[in-house]
This record gives C-alpha cells, structure tokens and sequence, in this order.
C-alpha cells in the first residue's frame, strides 16, 4: 500500500459504543482509506461487527445502544443531529455472512433498489441490471434466467446477486461481514476476486475471521480486542511484522 496515496474516507473520533452499560468500542480513533481493502480482525466478541454497524446507523434498531463520538464519511459526522439517515445509508453497500437475496426475481432483486429510488425507465433498468451483475462476475450465469427466483440460485451465487443489488443504488463504501464464512471455496474465491475488482472505484471495510483471506486481499489492517484498537497499518507491516504482542498472538493462533 502505497502512503502517500493514504486519505481518509471515513474517519472515526473517540467512538465508543454501549449495549445498556457496556461498553463494546472504546475510545476508538482511525482513519480508513479511500479505494483499499481494510480488513478488521479480531477474536469473536471483540467488537468487530458492532464497528462496521456504526458506519451504515444499523445499530439504531438497537434498543439500549449509545454512541458517544464522531463518525465521520467524507467530513460529514454521519451522528450529527438533523442528520437524513437514509442518505447515509445509501452510500453504504452492506453484505451479510449470509446472503439475503429478496423474494423476487434475479432482475428484480438488482432493480429494487434504483427503482425505488425513482428508476422507471425500462431500458435503463435492463442495463443497470446487466452491468451490475457483470461487476459482481455474474452476468454470464444468469442472463438466460433473469426472471427465475433469486432463490433458486447457488449461496454462492446469490452473494454475489447481493453484491451486484447493493452496487446498483451506487454507493460509495461497500462494507462485508465476514461476506464468504457461508461460502465454499469457490464461491469465496469468486466474491474476493469481485472485491479486490471493486476497490479501485470503492472504500471497501471487510470484517473477517480467516487469516488467509486477510493475507489475499487486505490493503489495511485493523486488529480489535476487546472492544479497543491495539494495531493498525499496512496490511505487509501489520500481517509480518506486527508491534504489539497481542497481534502477534493472534496471527500466531495463541489468541483465537
């Protein structure tokens, strides 16, 4: 990764995040480049997936949750009173662990989204429809199928549908949570291919538990234990040759 081209596209300033009264992100403060693959490890409990929920407001839906601090995307503290939430959440694609591909058809699925956002012409539905599902590596799979349920399709395949909806309402930041634990190989491997593709055109923030997959793809790496920021930095410093003991317990297995 090259520093110089470093800039921040989300920031985050002392932000700590409570369930009732505890404490689950503390005091955390980072700067997360524009177009690399940020990859946040850490052990099951850490406070891993609760960090990227704070950058799409899901915790919202939360009862009990408090968040103290600035997140900020592009400047803007996306926590700030007034704020429209559903702009914020537009810039965000989101990618669960497992895939959630809608009731409706594999074209419908990728449309839903820019048609709700007013999107009625159909011609520049079929192609928004055919380009996205060709970024997400899908389009020669499905183009004879469009109108079957996305649920027929293969998990794998169905993750990458998921992909290509949440690109068609363009966002700018594409956040997966451990997007490929579900996955077998193949399909792992055809999901990272799609991110690594992506990250010239997006800021890509993925939370991971698979070391290898962090070593394959990262640009950046984020290591969380309990609920704090031990070590961050380029993926090659972070990965090889880690400062804290902590990290190098992890990528050693001792901490798991």
């Amino acid at each position: 990764m090259n520093l110089a081209r470093f800039r921040p596209h989300i920031s985050l300033k002392n932000l700590n995040v409570y369930y009732g009264n505890l404490r689950v992100l503390k005091d955390i403060t980072l700067d997360i480049p524009d177009r690399q693959i940020t990859v946040i490890l850490g052990p099951s409990g850490c406070g891993k997936t609760t960090l990227l929920k704070t950058l799409n407001r899901l915790l919202d839906f939360v009862e009990g949750v408090r968040i103290e601090g600035q997140v900020l995307v592009d400047g803007e503290d996306i926590y700030a009173p007034g704020i429209e939430v559903t702009r914020i959440r537009k810039k965000m694609g989101l990618l669960s662990q497992r895939p959630q591909v809608l009731p409706m058809s594999i074209y419908d699925n990728v449309a839903y989204g820019p048609r709700i956002h007013g999107l009625k012409d159909k011609k520049k539905l079929d192609e928004l429809v055919e380009r996205y599902l060709r970024i997400a590596g899908l389009w020669d799979e499905v183009k004879d199928r469009l109108r079957e349920p996305a649920g027929r399709l293969s998990l794998g395949q169905q993750q990458r549908l998921c992909l290509a909806r949440g690109l068609a309402v363009e966002p700018e930041i594409i956040l997966g949570d451990e997007p490929t634990s579900a996955l077998d190989p193949q399909s792992s491997q055809n999901v990272e291919r799609c991110l690594v593709s992506l990250k010239s055109q997006y800021t890509v923030l993925l939370v991971t538990h698979i070391l290898r997959q962090a070593r394959r793809i990262a640009d950046y790496i984020v290591f969380l234990y309990l609920g704090e920021i031990v070590e961050h930095g380029p993926a090659e410093q972070v990965l090889n040759n880690p400062l804290d003991p902590r990290t190098k317990a992890y990528l050693s297995g001792e901490i798991s």
